[in-house]
Parts: structure tokens; sequence; C-alpha cells
């Protein structure tokens, strides 16, 4: 019998953040914002490019403060390669996400989808990232997603 290829699995964050789905969606389409709001507590952000628009992309070095985190590219880093196919007036940004490393562990195309709805006192905003790979723990992944959406309302929230 032929061995099943593991299937990559999908992590899900959301947040109501206080502040009007304009200003965070705007933050999708700001360098300096994205830089800001992106990375994990525990990291910090430089882009090597950015073209944040629908067709665009990005190349973001996320550097961690522990040497014991174990990183993708090289001693303390994570690059990440990201295509921004859509980017949907406020409603929704998707970004194809692929980490820049030699170990198969963490290969291959990550679909990230960011969903931004108005409710009641602000803004809804969903992730749900598709075909995780399987080097990544869920754990860490859903906790870096939420730490992700906790800079995300420090930065647009008044």
């Amino acid at each position: 019998m032929k061995p099943t290829k593991k299937t990559r699995r999908t992590d899900h964050a959301e947040r109501l953040i206080a502040a009007p789905l304009v200003d965070v969606f705007a933050a999708f389409a700001s360098a300096d914002k994205l830089a800001r709001w992106l990375p994990p507590e525990g990291a910090t952000g430089v882009f090597e490019h950015a073209d944040l628009c629908a067709g665009g992309g990005f190349r973001l070095r996320l550097t961690f403060d522990d040497a014991d985190v174990e990183t993708k590219s090289d001693d303390d880093s994570d690059i990440v390669e990201v295509d921004i196919p859509v980017l949907d007036d406020g409603r929704l940004v998707v970004w194809e996400v692929e980490f820049v490393s030699d170990d198969p562990r963490f290969s291959g195309t990550m679909a990230m989808h960011w969903y931004l709805s108005r409710q009641r006192g602000g803004t809804l905003v969903t992730v749900d990232a598709h075909q995780v790979p399987p080097g990544i723990s869920a754990k860490d992944h859903v906790a870096g997603l939420q730490s992700s959406l906790a800079n995300l309302a420090a930065v647009v929230e008044d």
C-alpha cells in the first residue's frame, strides 16, 4: 500500500478591533504599519521590498529576540516571500506565502486569507492560514497569529 501524504492544515485566529474598517485596511497597505503589526511578539520585521497592492507582494525578514526560537531561513531569522493576488477594497486580503528555507518541512505555499468586516464596536479581522507547512507548530502558529492581531489593534485603535 502506498503511503499517503500528510494533509496540511488550516490555522485560524480572529479579533474584534476597535477601529473603523478603513483604518484597519490601510494597515495592510502601508509598509510602515505592516512592519509594526505583522511580526509577532518577540520579533521585528524589516522589508527587503514591498509593493502592497493587488498583484504586488513583499519580502520580509523576521528577526527573533530569543536565540532559542527555531528559525526557518538562518540562525535568527525567517524570510517570507509574499505575493498579493487579492487586495479587495477593505474586505479581503489574500497573501500567498513561501518561507525561504532549505528545510522541506517549511516548503510549499501557504495561503493566508484576511477577512475584514464591519461590526458593532469596530472591525472583525479573521485570518485563515491554509496549507500550513508541517514544520510550523499549530500551537505556535495560532499564538503568532493572535499576537499579530493584538499588534494590529495597537497600531490602529484610538
